[in-house]
């Protein structure tokens, strides 16, 4: 399986479930802290359906770098591309029904409870006029060498 399809198929199985909880009567939450290049779809797939997307960022970049030492399996290790990628990330204004979270010096019970506020009392845009943002403001690893 090459790195395409194997992103697809993971974006395309996150969108149905997705749908799924919407049909049994959930809100639909997307969280992500990697600004997906599929992250602009968001607004066309789920128009008309009651949901928030949450986009977490880090406005400290040594707490990033620390969290990625600390992962399991030696973590993530390519800091100059998280530099890159945050930087994007950060960069790009927030989507329809899209909050963002700084979660530098947060911790991630703090992330959580700001995030279960936000969509407790974050009324959803139902109906909107959306113009899909140019692919260059997002970030996707199959393509992660063009920050390189």
């Amino acid at each position: 399986m090459t790195g395409e399809l194997e992103e697809l198929t993971c974006w395309e199985n996150q969108v149905a479930m997705l749908m799924c909880f919407h049909k049994l009567g959930y809100k639909n939450i997307i969280a992500s802290d990697i600004d997906d290049l599929r992250t602009a779809d968001i607004p066309i797939i789920f128009k008309g359906t009651d949901f928030i997307t949450i986009k977490l960022v880090c406005s400290d970049l040594s707490q990033i770098q620390e969290q990625m030492r600390n992962r399991p399996n030696n973590g993530l290790i390519d800091f100059e591309l998280q530099k890159k990628m945050n930087e994007k990330n950060r960069k790009r204004n927030p989507l329809i029904n899209e909050v963002e979270i700084d979660v530098a010096g947060k911790s991630i019970r703090e992330v959580l409870e700001q995030s279960i506020n936000i969509i407790e009392t974050t009324p959803s845009c139902l109906e909107y006029e959306y113009e899909k943002p140019p692919k260059e403001m997002f970030y996707s690893w199959v393509f992660a060498n063009g920050l390189r």
